[in-house]
């Protein structure tokens, strides 16, 4: 019979650097999910969408690096085996969305966002901590978080041109996501986070979003 491998913390921390390399200089593991944009042909786009919508994609490609993040350091600190596994499994499927951003930056002729070492480092230590406060209040900050993505997804949509099939395909099954990891997250326990800590974390966002969108 053959047993599931235990890592020790040096383990977890040197998987955590592989996957810190591959987030921001390649892409990390995904799952078996298909793109949801290769269902629609490329719209057109006038130059002025098409830079936007680009804009929109980095920001949200940047978000999803943070994720990553978030998602690596509440794993490596983790106490629970079980919300371990849950971090990690939905840590890949938001790899996918990673790799989705990146496909869809390309085709719309953007780059990704210079600052994405700085944002990978600081959400990793915010994930780490919360991963130290206890399962609880860890879970109740993937929570939280995934509701402020999926919030902000929601304005995306508004922002998008209706003829932008691809993209917002793409950002229909973030979005989808984003609910499930929540529900996921708060069904395991997770804790409400205090008032200030929830606009502590909208105003962080909000920075990240402004500069993603220029840098």
């Amino acid at each position: 019979m053959r047993h599931a491998r235990h890592f020790t913390p040096a383990d977890r921390l040197l998987i955590g650097l592989d996957q810190a390399v591959r987030t921001i200089f390649g892409r990390p593991p995904v799952t078996e999910r298909p793109n949801p944009a290769d269902s629609f042909s490329e719209p057109e786009l006038s130059d002025a969408q098409r830079r936007h919508a680009g804009r929109l994609m980095r920001i949200n490609h940047t978000g999803e690096v943070c994720a990553q993040a978030l998602y690596q350091g509440q794993a490596l600190t983790a106490r629970l085996d079980d919300v371990r596994r849950a971090m990690e499994r939905s840590a890949r499927e938001e790899a996918d969305h990673l790799a989705w951003c990146e496909t869809r930056l390309q085709e719309l002729g953007e780059r990704k966002s210079l600052l994405n070492p700085i944002w990978y480092a600081g959400s990793f230590t915010m994930g780490a901590a919360a991963g130290l406060a206890g399962d609880r209040w860890s879970l109740g900050f993937v929570v939280e978080t995934e509701r402020q993505v999926e919030s902000h997804l929601e304005g995306h949509l508004r922002q998008l041109p209706p003829e932008d099939t691809k993209t917002r395909a793409l950002i229909h099954q973030m979005k989808a996501d984003e609910i499930h990891h929540a529900q996921l997250a708060k069904g395991a326990g997770g804790a409400e986070l205090p008032a200030a800590v929830r606009l502590a974390m909208r105003a962080t966002a909000k920075v990240m979003t402004r500069t993603a969108y220029w840098i």
